[in-house]
């Protein structure tokens, strides 16, 4: 399971309120992910908050066929992806709702909450939009 870190933590926090929020950078005038203290590029510490609404488009995708983690025992097979924000940064996820031989490069998808009551974190998943 994710560890947030105090950088982190504003990210974590929106999913558990099932909202999606992400750094932005005026500097550069461009989204960022992962959460940074510093702008990549101008190295700013104008990093802001902003909500987005999660929507994207599948980047690239692997079906592993072995959990990937002792979290994921039972979850197989395991559908692990890269979804591009339509904001512009990509985030490492997994889909569900979707057999393996339906998933497309380039299909549009919508954000999933998928809370874990015991960890007290909810993870962004993906499906088909």
């Amino acid at each position: 399971m994710p560890s947030p870190t105090p950088t982190s933590q504003p990210f974590w926090d929106s999913l558990r309120e099932h909202r999606i929020r992400i750094q932005y950078s005026p500097s550069s005038g461009s989204y960022v992910f992962y959460p940074r203290v510093v702008a990549p590029g101008t190295l700013a510490d104008d990093l802001e908050w902003r909500e987005i609404d999660g929507m994207g488009t599948l980047y690239t995708f692997t079906v592993a066929d072995r959990p990937t983690a002792p979290p994921w025992q039972g979850a197989s097979p395991q559908l692990l992806a890269v979804v591009e924000w339509d904001e512009g940064p990509r985030f490492s996820t997994e889909l569900v709702d979707i057999e393996p031989d339906r998933i497309e490069i380039g299909m549009r998808v919508a954000p999933v909450f998928c809370d874990v009551p015991d960890q007290q974190i909810t993870l962004l998943r993906y499906k088909p939009a």
